[in-house]
């Protein structure tokens, strides 16, 4: 079942005009549940105005700190006006264990060099990754380039120029601004492909990076991962985190661990589906309703958050059967190739399908 467990909102801080910062604490009992790696997200749930919201947002905190994520406001998001304008401390939000696959070895005795691009919101598991590196590896490099409108809505502004003051050596930081003057001409406008090119030959050596991470709007990313490839540096040193998804659809293949069967003549298709070592049957009809939604129709607990394809929490493996899975912005290549998709985003095209939470 997909275990939900209440933190308290202990503080609030005012972050940008329209982000918020809010510090949260685990039960006694329940701390155990809440370690994370840098780079992860908690999934939130939360009752506004008598429906159940859910929504993914990355932990910003670094080692030794807190467990604090950051909102911001999106226009006519629910959950992200009620967590800026309605959200006080004492208050419960219910939240899984931590989750999410945007990590990437950090060690004391291995130097590496981090690169980033990040946009907005996207600071937040970057911050977290940025802070875990500069305390946790001493020989180790970040190179950070952060995209927002103006200086006014930089999140964590003060706390970025205290790293670079604190590590000048290790960590050199670039903001480029869309709406903002800066005497500097590559860092004045839209980040797009020109000027990632140029930041590519002049800011950011692509032989000398271990590890890019992308996160952020998804057509600023996606533009960004191209120019990396373009300049050496491989898909496997790339690391991408989406905050929103401008598309239904994407990018890696459907996959197909099928027996090839199709579905019936009566178009109904049979589904099977592992939680927690228990199986439940369910019927769909047509092959447009998700696996993710039959199973939650059924009264299956099954687990998900965002419903876009972008956060993983739905993720299982196909164990029998074939899936079309529309899209796909969290699974790496390998994971499909293995047989995992997004249940959110994933059709049933035979007229058998099982799959499993629990692997």
């Amino acid at each position: 079942m997909s275990r939900f467990y209440p933190l308290e909102v202990t503080a609030l801080r005012r972050e940008t005009r329209d982000a918020v910062v809010i510090t949260l604490s685990p039960r006694p009992e329940d701390r155990g549940h809440f370690g994370f790696v840098p780079g992860q997200y908690l999934t939130l749930r939360h009752v506004i105005d008598g429906e159940e919201m859910r929504r993914c947002y990355s932990i910003c905190s670094g080692p030794g700190e807190p467990l604090q994520i950051a909102v911001k406001r999106v226009a006519g998001g629910v959950f992200s006006t009620f967590a800026n304008e309605g959200l006080a401390p004492g208050m419960t939000l219910e939240a899984m264990p931590p989750e999410g696959r945007f990590t990437v070895p950090i060690e004391a005795e291995t130097p590496r060099h981090y690169a980033a691009i990040a946009a907005g919101s996207g600071i937040t598991p970057v911050l977290a990754i940025l802070k875990a590196a500069m305390a946790r590896s001493p020989r180790s490099a970040f190179t950070l380039v952060y995209a927002n409108r103006e200086l006014s809505t930089i999140m964590f502004r003060e706390e970025l120029e205290a790293l670079k003051n604190t590590h000048l050596e290790r960590f050199s930081l670039l903001h480029v601004l869309s709406a903002g003057h800066q005497e500097i001409p590559l860092l004045s406008g839209r980040l797009d492909e020109p000027k990632l090119t140029e930041l590519f030959r002049l800011w950011i050596d692509p032989a000398s990076v271990d590890f890019l991470l992308l996160c952020g709007p998804e057509g600023l990313m996606l533009t960004a991962a191209a120019s990396a490839r373009a300049h050496g540096i491989e898909e496997n040193r790339i690391k991408f985190e989406l905050f929103a998804s401008g598309r239904p659809g994407r990018l890696r293949p459907a996959p197909k661990p099928s027996t090839g069967v199709s579905a019936g003549r009566s178009g109904m298709h049979e589904a099977e589906i592992i939680l927690d070592g228990v199986s439940h049957r369910l019927t769909l009809r047509g092959e447009e309703t998700s696996l993710l939604d039959a199973a939650l129709a059924a009264g299956v607990d099954a687990p998900y958050a965002c419903k876009a394809g972008v956060c993983s929490t739905c993720r299982g493996r196909v164990l029998e059967g074939e899936v079309e899975m529309v899209a796909n912005h969290a699974l790496e290549d390998y994971e499909v190739r293995q047989g995992y998709v997004l249940t959110c985003q994933s059709h049933p095209r035979s007229a058998r399908v099982v799959v499993s939470y629990d692997q």
